[in-house]
């Protein structure tokens, strides 16, 4: 995709609202492990797309979820409790999807749509400040 940066962060913020209604079509259904995934991607669009604002450009997953926490959480621009959630879904994206006999449970996913929802219109606003 070539545009502007503020392109880009248009796409990725387009990107974390399509994803996080994946993620309810997915739970709609039952598929509580890709629904995790997509939780976990709804939130990592968000967040590129806020550290892109800034101009922070991390390359790995792990590079991402470091900068949101020195950058926006450490810093108070984001609430702590939304660096814990998206901490979370790193971990649980992980296990999701790479450990063997592990299945996540209906009581476990729903809870965390709301905290997502709540960073992907925190990161819409810091970006439009």
């Amino acid at each position: 995709m070539s545009g502007t940066k503020a392109d880009l962060i248009r796409y990725r913020i387009s990107r974390a609202k399509d994803t996080l209604d994946d993620a309810r079509i997915l739970a709609d259904n039952g598929k509580w492990n890709s629904a995790i995934n997509r939780l976990y991607y709804a939130a990592y669009y968000a967040i590129i797309a806020l550290l892109l604002s800034d101009d922070y450009k991390p390359t790995t997953h792990n590079g991402v979820k470091s900068c949101f926490s020195v950058y926006f959480v450490k810093t108070g621009k984001i609430d702590k409790e939304s660096g814990k959630i998206f901490s979370q879904l790193f971990n649980w994206r992980q296990k999701g999807d790479y450990d063997d006999l592990f299945d996540f449970r209906k009581d476990t996913v729903l809870p965390y749509f709301e905290p997502v929802e709540k960073l992907i219109l925190e990161a819409e606003r810091l970006i439009a400040e």
